[in-house]
């Protein structure tokens, strides 16, 4: 029996960074979009493209290349993704990924690629990513579903305000022991407590033992 890989959660910063997409259908766009909203610079290659791809390319928000995949294509790339509906053509963009040492995620066969894409629940910061090693695309999104339910807008608040006071006390309690012990105090207080806080009245209540 096959060993399932030991897949290692990662959140990378995309700002600006040049990722291919090869494929042109609804899992390209898929992929397209999520890449979007973490701020990649995006290109992506098919001869035939989605309507929304269409879309997204006219509004110039990633660059759309009509033409088959060649060698070569993935030059300068930080990511590939291959989504086609070709084997041979995501295999093809697996091996040169390979060469240029680009991970490279393959829609469909994780075998040959580098790393799988989660399924993510967003609430302002927090985002929590959740997968099943690729084996049960069914149960990641039943649980998607359940934390997605359990994510309470507070718990976007409270990251944002508690960011906020962490910055603070970077800034202005040099003593790495004294922020750890306040920010213990913050631990044990309420999240829906927490949210509704100031900067102001989060200093008022945890700066005092």
């Amino acid at each position: 029996m096959r060993r399932l890989p030991a897949y290692y959660p990662l959140f990378l910063d995309l700002t600006d960074r040049l990722c291919v997409v090869v494929g042109g259908g609804l899992v390209a766009e898929r992929k397209a979009r999520g890449l979007l909203a973490a701020g990649a610079a995006l290109r992506l290659i098919s001869p035939e493209v989605t309507g929304g791809i269409q879309r997204l390319g006219r509004e110039g928000w990633i660059e759309v290349v009509l033409r088959a995949y060649r060698a070569g294509d993935l030059e300068g790339a930080v990511l590939a993704f291959a989504a086609t509906d070709s084997e041979e053509v995501n295999r093809e963009v697996a091996e040169e990924s390979k060469r240029l040492a680009i991970p490279v995620n393959v829609v469909d066969s994780p075998g040959l690629g580098d790393f799988i894409v989660p399924s993510v629940v967003r609430k302002g910061p927090v985002a929590v990513a959740i997968s099943t090693s690729g084996l049960l695309p069914s149960l990641a999104r039943k649980l998607k579903r359940e934390i997605k339910e359990a994510l309470c807008l507070d718990y976007a608040s409270y990251a944002k305000h508690l960011g906020a006071f962490r910055r603070f006390l970077i800034e202005s309690v040099h003593d790495p022991r004294e922020r750890k012990a306040i920010m213990a105090r913050v631990g044990r207080a309420d999240v829906s407590d927490v949210a509704g806080m100031s900067l102001r009245e989060m200093k008022k209540r945890f700066l005092k033992p």
